[in-house]
């Protein structure tokens, strides 16, 4: 962590977490390694109640002067420089936002998604794909068909069989991500 980075006493940094130069941390961000590092860059606010998640295939890189808004999630991405994410936006395993790129209160770019620089992503609205073809939330059937394209969810997430059916990829991925999850965190302690 940079000597000069603010985090506040309510945020949780887990694992190895790394906090640039001149960033701050808000209360009750949680920035975990859940198998892959987090890396945030210099002058960035990770704002209250965020949650951002390194996993084993994904570890998450954000670059210089971003904004994660209060309530976004971010798990497994990487975010340009001079990015804007807004309140409860997410952004999934995979994604990738380009320089002054921005995405809005309630977007989400889903995974594998490549955002090119500059692009905006209105409020509510999903990006999918490489490069991004952006939809509104009511077209369930481009989302989902752009999500199949890039592997499936549950494939990407967590490692699941693409050929078999969805009942067994959910049990599949959960038996794992659950133990997984235990034996990472078991020797967090409590800060202080």
């Amino acid at each position: 962590m940079a000597p000069d980075a603010w985090i506040a006493p309510t945020a949780v940094l887990s694992g190895q977490v790394r906090v640039g130069s001149g960033s701050c941390v808000l209360h009750g961000a949680v920035l975990t390694d859940d198998g892959g590092p987090v890396e945030a860059g210099a002058n960035c606010v990770i704002m209250e109640h965020a949650v951002v998640r390194g996993t084993p295939r994904h570890p998450v890189r954000i670059g210089d002067h971003v904004l994660a808004g209060p309530h976004c999630y971010l798990t497994g991405c990487t975010i340009g420089d001079e990015v804007f994410i807004a309140t409860g936006a997410m952004i999934f395993n995979g994604a990738q936002l380009g320089r002054a790129s921005s995405v809005a209160i309630g977007a989400a770019v889903h995974i594998g998604c490549v955002v090119p620089p500059q692009t905006r992503i209105p409020i509510g609205w999903v990006a999918v794909g490489d490069p991004a073809r952006l939809y509104p939330p009511g077209e369930a059937d481009s989302i989902r068909a752009g999500l199949e394209e890039a592997g499936g969810f549950l494939p990407i997430v967590f490692g699941t069989d693409r050929a078999a059916p969805r009942p067994e990829q959910m049990r599949t991925a959960l038996r794992r991500y659950a133990r997984y999850l235990a034996r990472t965190h078991q020797a967090d302690k409590p800060a202080g």
